[in-house]
């Protein structure tokens, strides 16, 4: 077979609110950490185990804006997006690397404003929620000659 996939599919919580870096000519990056769990029981001990992982995701102009807006700390989400490593040069002339989430598509699954909402729902009468927006900010592969 000689096509490749790179591929990412998480679920999980920001670690902190979306960062925005304006460049010259009006794009735009955004930045933020997505915490995922695995939970899992320890046999000999039967303690309950929480496994976090953390992912630096980076999304890009309008998909940017969108998660600046609308996300913050804590916020639950899917996205979906490929594996892309960089290196730069520090201050201290070292070479540093990081592996990051290329965000292609997300869906908001539970934001705090949403959870502060339903909470003041209960003492009042019942909200009609907007459904959740779903951004398939995907663009077409310029080679759609799959292998399969």
């Amino acid at each position: 077979m000689n096509g490749t996939l790179n591929k990412v599919m998480l679920i999980g919580h920001l670690g902190d609110d979306v960062k925005l870096h304006y460049f010259e000519g009006g794009n735009c990056i955004g930045r933020f950490p997505l915490a995922t769990n695995e939970i899992y029981i320890n046999k000999q001990t039967n303690e309950k185990i929480t496994s976090t992982e953390w992912h630096n995701l980076v999304v890009r102009n309008k998909a940017a804006e969108i998660c600046e807006k609308y996300l913050t700390k804590g916020d639950k989400i899917y996205v979906e997006g490929r594996i892309k490593s960089r290196q730069w040069q520090g201050e201290d002339g070292s070479t540093k690397y990081t592996t990051e989430i290329q965000v292609t598509e997300f869906t908001f699954l539970t934001t705090k404003k949403e959870l502060d909402n339903k909470q003041q729902s209960y003492s009042s009468q019942p909200v009609n929620e907007p459904a959740k927006p779903n951004y398939d900010i995907n663009v077409p592969a310029p080679n759609d000659d799959l292998p399969f």
